[in-house]
């Protein structure tokens, strides 16, 4: 009894420390969602106000497509990347550097260098397509609601790959040659020793990847928030960003808390579908 004291003391700091960064903030987040403003109980009304607006099922569907679209190209984009940067070619080390630079540059700075390439006017991007003669005039690739959350994407996509990349490329360094020579030794070609021997062994590596993408991206909102700030005309607002316009723009800090307890709820599930559905199944036989 007295070493298990002495254990609790030990991690008492930290649990003080958890407790100040996550349980209050989430505890009175969960409290102003069910006040108003002079701190009165409102119950649910908070709730009603906020999904009644005419922004927030907008902010949901542009959430969606944001996390999908975002995931699903750095997935592949990383795990193709991992594939080529485990092989010999000369330049390897100088390629595996070249590719960590757009993870390492701050989201901010990337977010700027891309706002200032993608302008109408004088962005790199519409010189190099209307020089040659690829387009007849510049695109307003951030003021065209067809084609800014594309490029959200794409910029989000270019930013994160190479995260992927990394993890799984360590994870392909883990697995034996035994591997891959008793596959030679059957006739496997290279995207054979691809699909029986490379993904099957990095398979928990991806789901692991996968799932901390899926956080980063439910939060995520420099890239979008500091080129569109959510326009043109909410193409590109997602729940993160409502959020917080509601909260310091509105002023209505109740209602945003409101939000906040929802997209919370709805983030916990998706995790928690998502380890059930795949990462439990990596027992599988």
């Amino acid at each position: 009894m007295q070493r298990q004291s002495t254990g609790y003391l030990f991690v008492l700091p930290a649990l003080l420390l958890l407790a100040m960064l996550i349980a209050y903030p989430v505890a009175y987040t969960a409290l102003l969602s069910v006040t108003d403003n002079q701190g009165e109980y409102v119950g649910l009304e908070n709730f009603r106000r906020i999904l009644a607006a005419r922004a927030t099922p907008i902010a949901f569907w542009n959430t969606l497509w944001w996390v999908f679209g975002s995931i699903v190209f750095q997935v592949v984009l990383g795990v193709l990347t991992a594939i080529l940067l485990n092989q010999n070619f000369r330049g390897r080390a100088l390629v595996r550097s070249v590719t960590l630079v757009p993870w390492v540059v701050p989201g901010i700075v990337a977010a700027t260098t891309w706002a200032w390439m993608l302008h109408t006017e004088f962005g790199i991007i519409n010189y190099m397509l209307t020089a040659p003669g690829v387009i007849d005039e510049p695109v307003g690739w951030l003021t065209n609601g067809s084609t800014v959350m594309p490029v959200m994407i794409a910029i989000n996509v270019w930013k994160m790959f190479p995260f992927v990349a990394i993890m799984v490329l360590a994870g392909l360094q883990s697995i034996p040659n035994d591997l891959y020579e008793a596959a030679r030794i059957d006739g496997a070609s290279f995207w054979e020793e691809v699909w029986y021997v490379m993904l099957p062994q990095v398979r928990m590596v991806i789901v692991a990847v996968t799932l901390l993408l899926v956080i980063w991206a439910l939060n995520h909102i420099t890239i979008i928030y500091a080129i569109t700030r959510g326009g043109p005309a909410n193409r590109t607002l997602i729940t993160p960003i409502q959020i917080f316009r509601t909260a310091f723009e509105g002023v209505q800090f109740n209602q945003a808390a409101a939000l906040s307890v929802m997209f919370f709820g709805v983030a916990i599930v998706v995790v928690f579908v998502y380890i059930k559905t795949l990462a439990s199944s990596g027992d599988q036989p």
